[in-house]
């Protein structure tokens, strides 16, 4: 393991995103002074030209790739070509224009749902390609072993230090609030929100409620993210869980506790589960020394309390997740 300080310009692509807000929040708090930011209408990822282009004109030295087109369930098996092929392009484009523009280095965020989808738990990183994926999100998987084997690709023919990091689910602020794309964490808080304001008898929740996820404040992630940039260098991908482990249906009693929803909560078990259990095995990063600090209960707080305030998020969901 080799150590290494961001000093020069940092690149974060995705940085209006949940993960890519939460790094810039973190290394602004840092004092990082050169980040590089580029909206989607600055800057169409999934352009080679336009990213060729603007890795000659910038010359980031650190690039975090965290811009992709994300959703829960049902986003990923409505949209399956928008999934696979905009990831593709994404992330193809920006590791090729990083090594061809001489970044120092690049760290790739994969997803937890890259693994098997009867993994045994939790899953280490040499579980992959052991299994077949779950059928309602394969095809963002795919993308994502592809960025995977895209890094190791260029760090083995090239030398480039490309390094991947696979966070378990994540939750916190810059979260997508659609009613149908999202993920459980934010889609759940809307759904009992709404309940409330309207005084709903009952909160229907997709699936049986068994399963288990484990989620991480996302202010976690970025923190591990740039412990991985600076202290992190090789071709193994790098687990990045917090070991805080629910039942959807304690998730759910959970966000109702919070929202103050005291109505009936029902489980729709003729909707799709998902993957029965998704707990990383993190024991590689803990032995680097990096720990998570937030636990799910106070998350869930601070993630509420942020919302109470403005609740303007709630009534102007997008089509589906952006891209960046």
């Amino acid at each position: 393991m080799s150590t290494c300080d961001l000093h020069g310009k940092v690149f974060v692509a995705g940085h209006r995103g949940l993960v890519g807000s939460a790094l810039v929040r973190r290394l602004q708090a840092e004092g990082a002074t050169d980040l590089v930011l580029r909206t989607h209408a600055e800057l169409d990822l999934a352009n080679q030209a336009e990213v060729d282009a603007f890795f000659a004109r910038e010359r980031p030295d650190f690039v975090f790739l965290c811009a992709a087109k994300v959703g829960g369930i049902h986003a990923n098996d409505t949209y399956p070509a928008e999934f696979i092929r905009d990831n593709l392009a994404i992330q193809t484009n920006v590791i090729h224009s990083a090594w061809k523009h001489e970044a120092k280095k690049l760290l790739f965020l994969g997803s937890s749902c890259i693994y098997p989808k009867l993994a045994p738990q939790p899953m280490r990183e040499d579980a992959l390609l052991t299994g077949p994926l779950e059928p309602t999100n394969e095809w963002y998987a795919i993308a994502k072993i592809a960025g995977v084997k895209m890094c190791q690709a260029y760090r083995k023919q090239y030398g480039f230090d490309a390094i991947v990091a696979m966070p378990t689910n994540l939750y916190g602020p810059g979260d997508n609030y659609h009613p149908e794309n999202s993920h459980v964490v934010p889609a759940l808080l809307r759904r009992f929100h709404e309940a409330k304001q309207t005084n709903a008898p009952e909160v229907v929740v997709w699936g049986t409620g068994k399963p288990m996820r484990e989620l991480m404040h996302v202010d976690d992630l970025a923190d591990a993210l740039i412990f991985l940039m600076r202290n992190y260098s090789a071709g193994d991908m790098v687990n990045v869980g917090s070991g805080d482990e629910v039942s959807i249906a304690e998730l759910a009693a959970l966000i109702a506790g919070v929202v103050g929803y005291q109505g009936t909560i029902r489980f729709d078990s003729s909707k799709p589960d998902g993957t029965p259990r998704k707990l990383l095995d993190s024991s590689r990063l803990a032995g680097m020394g990096w720990r998570p600090h937030m636990r799910i209960e106070v998350g869930l707080r601070i993630v509420w309390e942020n919302l109470a305030v403005d609740q303007s998020i709630f009534l102007t969901p997008a089509r589906h997740a952006p891209a960046g």
